[in-house]
């Protein structure tokens, strides 16, 4: 779109607005009519333990959006010269599940417990032996089973429970909905009437019913609504909270609210039977659409669906590039020491394709990227660490790249339960998020570690508000019967699939060898999480 078409888009209102709540970063991206980025913006953010628990607060939500907001405006004064008043649609995304309960008043009861935490786990196994369906510590129906474990006064008083996506929607709309990608991770979804599992739901009300509580759960959730369906329009109060200026005109229409893995489908054209995905940040999952069920239960997949409401195996990782990240910014402030002034890009990018120079095994070094817990091994904390023997081959080549295999460790852990075990066949990979902005690299050592394909596209870098505003886009433009795979693909990626990397054999072989030292290696971070 030439910047004459955008300046009139904007003026138009034909724009579309996509913003996500990343775990270290909020980002809007605005769409112009061919569903391609015109301006965008964003704004730093970071989770706190507080009280062993992580957890943002709502003043962290609200001004962190505002500032995320002001930047986007900022950018499309700068880049169009016209100040934002009202927009085709808008769509709200965040990290998912988590746990955001309300009171009738709309009072928050309790801190709001993200992703991140694994505490959860006793709720976790009971829920999981009862319906005989895998639910992770992470989804919401666990954290409110906990809560009640825990005797958690605030239990019989909640009236909403809600995500963090589907809090912002409430508050921009008025309208307690969710999209089903994100609904699916906070309690099962019946993929064949696109709602609540109601057998389910049944079983959950009988297990809590000697409490006396009020509610009954179906109650107390949202209405789940898959992509395309309106889930309401900005009220005045909305885009008061999003726009503080004023500028902004109540009435746009909104897409249901999705949670990031949902929106990272959409963003790599991977809601397809067949085709999967690789989100890799702050947390890494993998997303594999599947042609039929798996054989059974398992404690490292989790059951989830498409935006559309197709089922899906994720596999989800709580730790990825965290740690990763950490060292970067020590080997940054040791240039700076010597008087170097170094762009990050330039560092990262340096440092990434050194690990290319690395022994396909790491040399024998070992590394655990556990900032917080990781229940695909079985931790209910982290400890960062790195471990060498005297005969290792130390040195930066090696040093860099056991650190971005260990991003993958325990993605791998699951991901050879679908293809190892279960023998799911997928005819792509698409890689997405913040590994794999140094082209070729954290691509290469992905397609080593699944011993597959990976695509990147070049859209890559622009993640879930891109996917999210694409969701919009869907449910404002499509045709009668179209469906969000159809769409993506006509009106968004036109046969776009990325650069294809297909997995080097050595690669796969040394990462291999690397998993074994891995899996061996647990009981040194075992030991670590005990005495420190």
């Amino acid at each position: 779109m030439d910047k004459e078409k955008t300046i009139t888009a904007i003026k138009n209102g034909q724009c579309i607005l996509g913003i996500e709540f990343g775990s270290t970063r909020i980002k809007a991206v605005l769409i112009g009519e061919e569903n391609v980025p015109v301006a965008s913006g964003s704004h730093d953010w970071e989770n706190r333990l507080v009280n062993q628990i992580w957890t943002y607060t709502m003043e962290d939500i609200w001004s962190g959006l505002q500032a995320c907001y002001a930047d986007l405006k900022q950018n499309v004064r700068e880049l169009y010269g016209e100040t934002l008043t009202t927009l085709g649609a808008i769509g709200f995304s965040g990290m998912m599940h988590g746990y955001l309960p309300f009171d009738g008043e709309g009072r928050q009861l309790a801190e709001f417990r993200t992703w991140r935490n694994t505490i959860t786990g006793p709720a976790s196994e009971k829920l999981s032996e009862l319906f005989r369906f895998n639910i992770p510590q992470r989804w919401s129906v666990a954290h409110l089973y906990q809560a009640i474990l825990n005797g958690e006064e605030h239990v019989g008083e909640i009236r909403f429970l809600t995500t963090l996506a589907g809090y912002i929607h409430w508050k921009m709309t008025g309208k307690k909905v969710m999209g089903i990608g994100e609904a699916a991770g906070m309690f099962p979804i019946d993929s064949s009437v696109h709602t609540w599992d109601a057998r389910m739901l049944e079983q959950f009300d009988a297990l809590t019913a000697e409490k006396g509580f009020s509610w009954k759960l179906k109650e107390i959730l949202p209405e789940v609504l898959v992509a395309g369906e309106d889930a309401g329009a900005l009220t005045e109060e909305g885009a008061a909270l999003l726009d503080p200026d004023g500028d902004l005109c109540a009435g746009i229409p909104m897409c249901p609210p999705e949670g990031d893995a949902g929106t990272g489908m959409a963003a790599t054209n991977s809601v397809a039977v067949r085709t999967g995905n690789v989100s890799a940040g702050t947390s890494v999952f993998a997303m594999a659409v599947l042609e039929q069920p798996l054989s059974k239960p398992y404690a490292q997949i989790d059951m989830v669906t498409t935006p559309a409401g197709d089922p899906v195996a994720m596999v989800h990782c709580n730790n990825c590039t965290s740690d990763l990240n950490a060292w970067v910014g020590l080997f940054k402030e040791c240039l700076e020491a010597f008087g170097a002034k170094v762009d990050m890009d330039t560092l990262y990018g340096t440092l990434y394709n050194k690990a290319l120079e690395g022994d396909k095994d790491c040399g024998g070094l070992l590394a655990y990227n556990y900032f917080s817990g990781e229940h695909i091994t079985g931790f209910e904390e982290g400890r960062p660490l790195f471990v060498r023997t005297p005969d290792s081959k130390f040195d930066l080549a090696n040093f860099m790249r056991v650190h971005l295999s260990t991003s993958l460790g325990a993605l791998k852990t699951g991901m050879d339960i679908l293809t190892k075990q279960e023998h799911v066949e997928l005819d792509k990979m698409l890689g997405h998020g913040g590994l794999f902005k140094t082209k070729g690299v954290g691509q290469k050592i992905l397609a080593g570690a699944i011993d597959t394909p990976v695509y990147v596209m070049e859209t890559a870098g622009e993640g879930g508000a891109w996917g999210i505003a694409l969701l919009a886009s869907y449910m404002k433009n499509k045709k009668a019967e179209e469906s969000l795979t159809d769409y993506l693909a006509a009106h968004v990626f036109g046969g776009e699939e990325g650069a294809r990397m297909e997995p080097d054999p050595a690669d796969a072989a040394g990462f291999e060898k690397f998993m074994q030292l891995y899996k061996a290696g647990l009981a040194i971070e075992r030991a670590a999480v005990d005495m420190m």
